[in-house]
């Protein structure tokens, strides 16, 4: 390298791309760079999980940026991110009548979730029928895509919204949904180690046990829910894999149907 090379100012220097250049990501994982290994890890997840490699998925714009990066001589052949490295990715499948819904993770983070329909086999004389998702099969399934993460304000304003309009009802079950939600939202605030926090899947696994009543999810209820997490949000932002992105995924599910 020349002396040239040596002195160049850092902010002149090409940089790597990072995992908050590629997802909607925070923390540690934000300013790490993508790695090859990285990328191998959610290819490897996706096989495994799916049976294939996705086309324009997580793993294959992981691949990309870690390609990059690696010509660029950012990262090494082997190179591996630090945060993915010790918490690792995951791919999860929850099954909903008439569908599932993917999850994949980086670190504990979702980085994408979608919606596929599967087909529903019954005896030839019979219809193929799909049953619409409820908002407690969509609160359930957040408490796999969105499981690890502590939670706040913003999800138990959530929850309150979805238990409302899933039972019809304004009044606040105590040691309902809401009601411990409220209770995991107020002790984690008070809670500076992580490891000692209330988690979603400890509030919404089993949520449809849960609720006094339930119903499909809507889009109006989708919307109302939505609104419910943005507005307790101090970055204005729903969490990818969580309460509202869950709800919002089975309205669009149960349009389709």
């Amino acid at each position: 390298m020349s002396q040239e090379q040596q002195q160049k100012p850092r902010d002149e220097r090409e940089q790597p791309i990072r995992y908050s250049d590629v997802f909607n990501v925070s923390g540690d994982l934000a300013s790490n760079p993508v790695g090859p290994q990285d990328a191998a890890m959610m290819q490897s997840a996706e096989q495994t999980v799916l049976g294939q490699t996705q086309k324009g998925g997580p793993a294959a714009a992981m691949q990309s940026a870690a390609t990059r990066n690696e010509r660029a001589g950012l990262v090494g052949h082997r190179g591996l991110s630090d945060v993915a490295g010790q918490q690792g990715v995951t791919v999860t499948e929850t099954d909903v009548p008439g569908s599932r819904i993917i999850s994949e993770s980086v670190a504990g983070q979702v980085v994408c979730q979608y919606v596929e329909s599967t087909a529903v086999q019954q005896a030839a004389v019979e219809v193929i029928e799909q049953s619409a998702i409820t908002i407690g099969e969509a609160l359930e399934a957040a408490a796999q895509s969105a499981g690890n993460k502590p939670v706040d304000q913003s999800d138990a304003a959530a929850i309150k919204e979805a238990e409302v309009r899933a039972t019809g009802s304004n009044v606040i079950t105590p040691g309902g949904l809401a009601a411990t939600a409220q209770s995991a939202a107020n002790h984690n605030a008070l809670v500076d180690r992580e490891g000692d926090k209330i988690k979603l899947r400890d509030v919404l696994t089993g949520a449809t046990s849960k609720l006094a009543g339930d119903k499909a999810a809507t889009q109006e209820d989708a919307e109302g829910v939505v609104s419910a997490e943005l507005r307790n949000n101090p970055i204005m932002a729903t969490q990818p894999g969580g309460v509202a992105a869950s709800v919002a995924a089975a309205a669009r599910l149960n349009e389709s149907f």
